[in-house]
């Protein structure tokens, strides 16, 4: 997140300084060296196609690259790459180092000043005072850190790195809630201690896919990754061993993430599964580290290489690094305005996991949101508020600030109502025409985009009229298919509607078909064979549309307004919604409220009371 932030502020033209406890931590992965995933790769090609930098860094440092949920629909398809930690570290870091208008500090940010309700600037351990127009905070889980394993807490941030200490109190003297949360990381194992030869291959993608579009770097699989599985005695041992983990005895009072829990937590929530996945992935090319994704735990470390030890192909597993679990300081999201400010405090930003998210993509996104506003604000211009029907992005950020989260928020495609038109394939046509008009994404990357979305235009154009005749060798092709041949000449695109045939299946009977890049015919496919799905869509998004023109002002008192029910009342007092589209997504508020809400509006447009 503040990567991202920083980066965005200064290329959009504001002298910016990022403040990191270490500058060995920058862009740090201190759980698994991984980007993207399920709905998490929809939000880092989006946040490329704004003019982030996240995809770049992963398409320079990845060593393993897959594209998940290829045999379900292209919705739900997501690409995820395994990084080298180290390599992204370093890209990540001198790309700052090299960004004009961006200082890199090492310092602890100890107090955020404000006068009369805006931001002054901010103070660090050391006593310097730093003025600023807008702070953003991005601290991640060094807030307030404190590590449990076992018996033992201290305060620290992830990998022994120092915590921020006294920030939380300054933020709360600013009239800011804040809660606590805890997250988790399983343990690093030694190479030469796992016997890979009884676990299942895991290997890259034949075809690799770059995150970033303008992508520049040689694409290359380098490692394989491996799965395993618990079993009943790996359970056993878990569970008769609850009473020594932190979480269970009741030491850790911060709240976890639902969707990655710890392994004990699954064994405890999932008791009738005999046994739960766990894959093992590298950290990097230079080390013989190893990451246990999917064993997250907080338990003793004896404990944690007993039940390891059960484990198919880690009978004599050597525990680097213990896995842990991290409580820390965060925010409550309903305090924030669309845009990531700080609806109590002017000129102040959250973006991350101090906004209660959890991953490093959902955080990346939310940097480069609040960077652009940032740097917007100072400028004087219109500020970018992320639409839910048109980016994931924009999806996670109204998430959270109208129906706000008691655990740590993970993005999923189920979470957007749109998803068949929030397709990573096609967050370049969303996302890059913004990106370029508030200044992140340059005029040459611009003309390329054009350039290939007009030959995407034209070949679905041709395919429209463009015939394909039976011949011997196309009908046995359709029937090797699974459907049926052709006895006259057949439409191009008529034939490649039917969900058994793909574009270069058909390319070979038009001697008129161009030579198209493979992410060109994927988007061409799709948009064709959901033809009619992607309209009852964009039909719903017209809809949506119709109440977020309609516009709230901040400063309604909602108390005032007859109909509307005591709790609708309260809430959209709490939570200064911007427009009714938004009013009706916060929780309390009921479609009955929305009508009211809109016969109101209606009415004062026409002076009445």
């Amino acid at each position: 997140a503040g990567c991202e932030a920083a980066l965005a502020a200064a290329r959009l033209g504001c002298k910016t300084a990022v403040f990191t406890l270490s500058l060995d931590a920058i862009a740090n992965m201190p759980c698994n060296p991984c980007i993207g995933g399920s709905a998490k790769g929809q939000l880092v090609r989006e946040l490329d196609s704004l003019g982030g930098e996240m995809g770049r860094a992963a398409d320079a440092t990845f060593i393993q690259s897959r594209m998940l949920n290829k045999g379900k629909g292209p919705a739900v398809h997501s690409l995820r790459v395994q990084s080298d930690r180290v390599k992204y570290h370093t890209f990540m870091k001198s790309v700052l180092e090299h960004t004009e208008n961006l200082d890199i500090k090492q310092a602890e940010v100890t107090e955020v000043c404000a006068e009369n309700g805006k931001i002054t600037g901010i103070k660090t351990r050391l006593g310097a005072f730093y003025p600023a127009g807008c702070v953003i905070i991005t601290t991640g889980t060094y807030l307030g850190g404190k590590i449990h394993i076992g018996e033992l807490n201290y305060q620290s941030g992830p990998d022994n790195v120092s915590a921020a200490l006294q920030l939380t109190e300054s933020l709360r003297n600013l009239g800011l809630s804040m809660r606590r949360f805890k997250t988790g990381t399983p343990a690093r194992v030694h190479k030469r201690s796992i016997d890979f030869s009884v676990m299942e291959e895991q290997d890259g993608d034949e075809y690799i896919t770059p995150f970033c579009f303008d992508n520049t770097f040689k694409l290359e699989n380098k490692v394989k990754c491996y799965v395993t599985y618990t079993n009943a005695e790996t359970h056993r041992i878990i569970l008769d061993n609850l009473d020594r983990s932190p979480l269970y005895a009741g030491r850790i009072q911060g709240v976890g993430p639902r969707y990655c829990p710890s392994i004990e937590d699954k064994i405890v929530r999932f008791s009738d599964k005999p046994r739960h996945q766990l894959f093992v992935e590298p950290m990097g090319l230079d080390t013989d580290e190893y990451y246990l994704q999917g064993m997250s735990s907080s338990l003793p470390e004896d404990v944690q290489i007993k039940f390891l030890r059960t484990i198919k192909g880690l009978e004599h597993v050597e525990i680097m690094r213990p896995a842990y679990a991290i409580e820390y300081d965060c925010c409550d999201p309903l305090e924030l305005y669309p845009t990531l400010e700080f609806k109590k405090i002017s000129g102040l930003f959250g973006a991350g996991q101090f906004n209660c998210t959890s991953g490093y993509e959902e955080a990346a996104a939310q940097g480069v949101i609040a960077g652009m506003n940032a740097a917007m604000k100072i400028k004087g211009r219109e500020q970018y508020i992320p639409d839910r029907t048109t980016s994931f992005i924009g999806t996670l950020i109204d998430d959270l600030v109208t129906k706000g989260c008691v655990e740590p928020y993970r993005m999923m495609t189920s979470r957007s109502e749109y998803r068949l038109l929030l397709r990573q394939d096609n967050a370049n046509d969303r996302l890059v025409p913004i990106g370029h008009k508030f200044g992140l994404i340059s005029d040459e990357r611009y003309q390329r985009f054009l350039e290939r979305k007009n030959i995407l235009d034209n070949e679905t154009s041709r395919i429209k009229k463009a015939t394909i005749y039976p011949c011997e060798k196309l009908n046995k092709m359709l029937e090797s298919k699974g459907t049926s041949p052709i006895t006259q000449g057949v439409k191009f695109i008529e034939l490649l509607k039917r969900p058994q045939i793909d574009y270069r299946d058909l390319a070979q009977f038009d001697e008129n078909a161009p030579e198209l890049e493979h992410d060109i015919i994927d988007k061409l496919e799709i948009n064709i064979k959901y033809e009619g799905y992607i309209k009852t869509q964009t039909e719903k998004i017209k809809q949506m549309k119709h109440l977020e023109e309609k516009q709230l002002s901040t400063d309604i008192d909602y108390k005032t307004i007859s109909g509307l029910r005591l709790e609708a009342q309260e809430k959209l007092n709490k939570y200064r919604p911007l427009n009714i589209g938004q009013a009706g997504r916060i929780s309390g508020v009921n479609p009955a409220d929305v009508s009211v809400l809109l016969i109101w509006l209606s009415g004062r447009k026409h002076g009445e009371n």
